[in-house]
């Protein structure tokens, strides 16, 4: 039988393989927390940068699901004055599926590591990011093609607050976290991270703390574990979080090739038969895929910015071919 050892050389953070109730491989390496020394372990809580889009979209789906929005409802319906340079004929599902073609305030087309224009403490919510948001032109007709977004899941997240009456961190907490039993993932202030979470740490050993909003949005800044994201895609799979319906539009492939290869549903990228959430950012790296038909898991979180979604697929390829995972666990 083939034997594979995941490649963990330059990588800080947490590789792991379940499958059901199973931990077929999992692997812990480096520090969380480089000043205190404390180590990585399999529970260490990870931040997931735009990874936290794939929830934005099921939250907001699951408002589409209980009628409180549609697809084709228009942004400006819900936005009302603000934010009056996105066109009128934007609606929920160009920003579920970045076509909108709004102009984005940190667009990764031009660079995608590039720093805040507002303080980052300054961004505590979600409507502190309409300052940021506003006074961006249309980059194109709404429809036209795919161009990824941030600025359109912030957007998101603010009409999903207005229609919902809640915040976004609550939001997803009761349309997400609880219906999966994700106890462990959260939206927690930078400069206040909850015990077993791991700081994130730029290539120059500093932290990332100046570099990223010290509340995440729509488009970043929700934590978690690998035994929380593999419970994530079992609840999704199985109708916990969204009905069969509204999933098979969350995995629609939308645009058949976003980039490198890959679909791009609504909120969810397509690799071949996985489904990925995905995010990097400065100090993050996170990708977890779970393959739909073995039910196996591949998450590969890690709190410095590192090549981490090869690492998954070679994993989940080594998963599917009936290897033995080999290593230390």
């Amino acid at each position: 039988m083939e034997e594979f050892t995941p490649d963990l050389e330059g990588f800080t953070g947490v590789l792991s393989l379940r499958r059901g109730d199973d931990i077929l491989g999992e692997w812990a390496v480096g520090l969380a927390d480089r000043t205190a020394g404390a180590l990585n372990t399999p529970a260490t809580r990870f931040g997931l940068a735009s990874g936290t889009k794939t929830f934005t979209a099921l939250s907001v789906l699951s408002l589409v699901q209980d009628g409180a929005l549609a697809l084709d409802t228009p942004a400006r319906q819900i936005l009302g004055d603000d934010l009056p340079l996105i066109a009128d004929d934007v609606t929920v599902d160009h920003l579920l599926t970045h076509t909108s073609g709004i102009g984005d305030y940190l667009d990764e087309e031009i660079d995608a590591l590039a720093p805040m224009t507002v303080p980052v403490q300054a961004l505590d919510s979600t409507p502190a990011y309409l300052a940021v948001l506003d006074g961006f032109p249309t980059k194109f007709p709404a429809g036209e093609r795919f161009s990824y977004c941030n600025g359109g899941y912030v957007v998101l997240a603010v009409i999903a607050e207005r229609v919902s009456g809640l915040s976004f961190a609550d939001l997803v907490g009761r349309r997400v976290f609880d219906p999966a039993g994700m106890t462990a993932s959260v939206f927690p202030r930078s400069d206040h991270l909850p015990p077993g979470t791991a700081t994130g740490y730029k290539d120059d050993g500093r932290s990332n703390i100046f570099e990223l909003p010290v509340v995440g949005s729509g488009d970043g800044g929700a934590h978690s574990t690998a035994a929380d994201l593999h419970a994530f895609w079992q609840a999704l799979v199985s109708g916990r979080i969204v009905s069969p319906e509204i999933f098979a539009l969350a995995t629609q492939e939308v645009t058949p090739d976003a980039g490198d290869g890959l679909g791009y549903g609504r909120g969810i990228w397509l690799d071949g038969a996985d489904f990925v959430l995905a995010g990097s950012d400065h100090g993050v790296t996170a990708v977890s895929r779970h393959d739909p038909v073995t039910g196996a898991t591949v998450s590969g979180l890690a709190n410095i910015e590192v090549p981490t979604f090869a690492r998954t697929r070679d994993l989940m390829g080594a998963a599917r071919r009936g290897a033995r995972v080999g290593g230390p666990f």
